[in-house]
């Protein structure tokens, strides 16, 4: 896949519930709004994805310049790629730099209460557009 703009789908499901406390780290914030222009809101939306478009889609993430999360020590490396969410809600897709992270796991950040914003629930499928340079 190149880069580009890509159309997926995804399932929204329950995180682990410590997004909230990671993008509330000052450090995090204050990169997340240098870099992505504004102030996340606390915790992340947490997408379930599979297929091959997504799989090619994490690859080409992987390879990818991104926009770099650069930790203080002890903490691990990210980048981010823009996301539009159901065509209306902007936001940036995280892709931790760990070895473990779920390959069928999608976190994304916002400046509003995405969940709320939309009227989400555990199992919707959710639309998004994914932005990879």
């Amino acid at each position: 896949m190149s880069t580009g703009t890509i159309t997926l789908e995804g399932r929204l499901c329950t995180g682990l519930g410590e997004g909230a406390g990671f993008t509330s780290l000052t450090w995090v914030a204050h990169q997340f709004r240098d870099k992505l222009g504004y102030k996340v809101h606390p915790g992340t939306l947490n997408l379930c994805l599979s297929g091959r478009d997504w799989l090619a889609a994490r690859d080409a993430m992987h390879v990818a310049a991104g926009i770099a999360i650069e930790p203080p020590p002890g903490f691990c490396p990210a980048k981010c790629f823009t996301v539009l969410i159901e065509g209306c809600v902007e936001g940036a897709a995280i892709l931790p730099e760990v070895t473990d992270y779920p390959a069928d796991k999608l976190e994304i950040v916002a400046p509003v209460a995405v969940r709320q914003e939309l009227h989400l629930t555990d199992g919707d499928r959710v639309a998004f557009q994914l932005q990879i340079e």
